[in-house]
């Protein structure tokens, strides 16, 4: 089977090394001839941990990351009012959560993907898209015209794929809301990942190494400006003003030029299935791209390729492959980008913290499940 995934992001690399372990011949390209990923740190769960270990990157990612149970959350001046649990269920030795930088984690999977055997070309995309019954052919931009049995759009959020596919499909939606993120040092005293619950403003942070965490603020914004990078450490160290607790004063302190801030506004879309036509199919981002309340994008995302793949290597078609796929996808991604929706609105309009409380513990408790 020749298979081609558009887009190098964390969905089509997963899928990319699942479907290479049936022997399909995949190709995977890249718009972005550094084959790069923006970011500081990035939040994950057990789901995801569970998840790289079915692809073979755990142990990558428990060297070079960070991994520890539970998550503090403290008051703006520091008293501990709840450590919420996080389920080991990746197994019994490993973590239930975890932090990694975003660039690291990409190197991680870029190398699996590349030692799994995908041809991979960068500064790549495709041009036009036909298909037939039997197979699709695809006229990439450097000319080149190649003909697949299965093509998977994972392109992310901006993607060419659903547009080409669904050039009437609703586009992201800006949700009110927008992280910012920084690198700082880790003290000792970061053994894990730690929120602070305060009004419309709300910091946590995560260690992503041995020595080093990441600071993720959410901040309620109505409207979506352009902000300017010189004002990011100003900014992002005003936000930090009316926590009192010891380690955000510390980390308040030290925001400064060497921080790589990340400016992020949160957008998000959910594309009602079918997420194909014909043979080529839509995962990741692509389709349901969420914002970070329950520290899940990346998760599902993943699970997409490992799904994807399960499926083209139990069914007896491609058509039923994609048919069997989005049966499994659909209420499991709906349930992370809609239920994340909800946790921002509540969040801005400061409402029920026992509703917020309900919907974090019903979701974590059905991304512990199968998938």
């Amino acid at each position: 089977m020749n298979i081609l995934i558009i887009g190098g992001g964390f969905s089509g690399m997963a899928a990319a090394i699942q479907l290479r372990k049936l022997g399909a011949a995949v190709d995977l390209v890249e718009i972005d001839e550094g084959w790069r990923s923006y970011g500081a740190g990035i939040s994950l769960g057990g789901a995801t941990l569970r998840a790289f270990l079915e692809l073979g990157v755990l142990d990558a990612f428990l060297e070079l990351g960070a991994a520890g149970d539970g998550v503090e959350v403290q008051l703006p001046h520091g008293q501990v009012i709840a450590t919420l649990p996080t389920p080991r269920i990746a197994g019994h030795d490993v973590p239930g959560g975890g932090g990694i930088m975003r660039p690291v984690l990409a190197r991680i999977l870029a190398d699996a993907t590349r030692a799994a055997g995908t041809q991979v070309q960068l500064g790549a995309s495709f041009t036009a898209i036909t298909q037939d019954a039997e197979g699709v052919e695809v006229t990439f931009t450097d000319g080149q015209r190649r003909r697949y049995d299965l093509v998977v759009g994972a392109d992310g959020l901006y993607s060419k794929v659903r547009q080409t596919l669904f050039p009437q499909s609703s586009q992201p939606r800006y949700s009110g809301q927008a992280v910012w993120r920084a690198v700082l040092p880790r003290p000792p005293e970061v053994k894990g990942a730690t929120m602070w619950a305060g009004g419309k403003v709300k910091p946590g942070i995560n260690p992503v190494s041995k020595d080093e965490m990441y600071l993720f603020v959410t901040e309620h914004r109505p409207t979506n400006p352009y902000v300017d990078s010189a004002t990011f450490a100003d900014h992002l160290r005003g936000l930090l003003d009316d926590f009192s607790a010891p380690l955000l004063r510390w980390i308040r302190d030290r925001i400064g030029p060497d921080s790589q801030i990340v400016y992020r506004p949160l957008e998000s879309v959910l594309l009602p299935q079918p997420w194909h036509v014909g043979r080529v199919v839509l995962i990741g981002d692509a389709v349901h791209a969420t914002t970070p309340h329950l520290a899940s994008g990346a998760c599902i995302g993943i699970e997409d390729g490992l799904v994807l793949a399960e499926e083209v290597g139990w069914q007896g078609s491609v058509p039923a492959a994609i048919a069997a796929f989005e049966q499994r996808r659909w209420e499991r991604c709906r349930m992370v980008v809609e239920n994340s929706m909800r946790l921002g609105v509540i969040e801005m309009e400061g409402g029920s913290k026992e509703e917020h409380a309900q919907i974090m513990r019903d979701s974590l408790m059905a991304l512990a499940q199968p998938i």
